[in-house]
């Protein structure tokens, strides 16, 4: 049946409801999403297991997960998006070119950053493809409601994704398709036009592999498809606002932005096509990680808080801001060791900002402890 009730030779379009179907996926593709599908607007299946995942508190710090409204959208399209009766799920390549090698000995302080944060942040690129989208929707199908959400959006989306056949939900809780892999942003359109469901993705591929579980430095990655997020180090270096607990504060070495070890150790990525054209490439002029943790955390500590705002807008690491950056840098000084870290850490530890402090002081009593400042 179409949007009106009266079956296909109701719906806008040329030529009925699979053709309006096919004509939205071409215009997904020529807005430069690698994937599209359709899921309908149902509860998602994995809703128990996010409020069991919830009541565990592996969520950490992010409340906003779990307040009650917050709760109720994500467990119900229709409450987010009253009327929604599609999901139209799409996702882009950001990258899946084989990581570094682990730096020799006399690279240490090179700071390993996660790979979706070395171009423009991806919610503007989201946004603006995702307004393309529902404007040629809107030409398709004239009268036709939208509401488009990336990550910040209280949608289950790997959950929709599965669902829309765009891949399966594998043991490091990513979303995998056995040709693009994991390296993948997701994003949704809500809409109120009544689209055929495409198959979901039933298969798990992951069998015995494990590889994932077994390489996560902190065990962040629990058996059942689990990732306790407290203990996870993309949590810990950008979502978690505090101070990161000392002991896992040696698992973390020199990752300072993010992680993709999972992802690195997953052969589903090892044959995975590169973005092209890279769709996430840095805007001209965008400031880059200096190559050295040193070199990063002095200009970092030569900023205020407007400063940085200024020079990191528009790219991932505004998220943690300057102090939650310079907290990272320290913790990942204190595990490279060397007396080159030391100055940069006694000027952090007289930082304005406590949480500096903090994690600077640490830095120097690991390296004292280890023989290595």
């Amino acid at each position: 049946m179409g949007p009106s009730g009266t079956g296909d030779e109701g719906v806008p379009g040329t030529g009925g409801a699979d053709a309006l179907k096919e004509e939205i996926r071409a215009a997904a593709r020529a807005c430069g999403f690698d994937q599209i599908g359709f899921a309908p607007a149902e509860p998602p299946r994995h809703a128990d297991e996010y409020e069991d995942w919830l009541a565990r508190g592996y969520h950490g710090e992010m409340a906003y997960l779990a307040r009650e409204d917050a709760v109720r959208r994500r467990l119900d399209p229709g409450e987010a998006f009253p009327g929604c009766r599609t999901l139209v799920v799409v996702s882009m390549l950001y990258g899946s070119t084989p990581g570094p090698p682990p730096p020799p000995p006399p690279a240490r302080r090179l700071p390993i950053v996660a790979r979706y944060a070395l171009g423009r942040d991806y919610h503007g690129v989201f946004e603006e493809r995702l307004e393309e989208l529902s404007a040629a929707i809107a030409r398709l199908a004239p009268g036709t409601r939208t509401k488009r959400y990336v990550d910040y959006g209280p949608v289950l989306e790997r959950d929709h994704a599965q669902r829309a056949g765009l891949g399966w939900i594998g043991k490091n809780t990513m979303l995998i398709h056995p040709e693009f892999g994991s390296y993948l942003m997701l994003g949704e359109l809500l809409t109120d036009l009544e689209i055929e469901p495409d198959p979901p993705f039933v298969h798990d591929r992951c069998g015995t592999c494990r590889r994932c579980i077994d390489a996560c430095p902190t065990d962040a990655i629990l058996d059942g498809r689990l990732l306790d997020a407290r203990l996870c180090i993309s949590y810990l270096t950008i979502e978690l606002r505090g101070s990161i607990p000392e002991a896992l504060r040696p698992a973390i070495g020199n990752r300072v932005f993010g992680c993709d070890i999972c992802q690195e150790v997953c052969p589903w990525n090892s044959d995975a096509p590169s973005p092209a054209p890279a769709p996430f490439a840095p805007r001209p002029g965008q400031p880059m990680p200096p190559a050295d943790m040193v070199a990063w955390a002095e200009e970092l500590a030569g900023l205020d808080a407007t400063e940085f705002r200024t020079r990191y807008r528009g790219t991932a690491f505004s998220r943690p801001g300057r102090d939650g950056l310079l907290r990272n840098l320290a913790v990942g000084l204190g595990n490279a060791g060397g007396p080159a870290a030391r100055p940069v850490l006694r000027r952090l530890e007289a930082d304005p900002a406590p949480l500096v402090r903090e994690h600077a002081r640490w830095a120097l009593n690991r390296l004292e402890s280890s023989g290595t400042a």
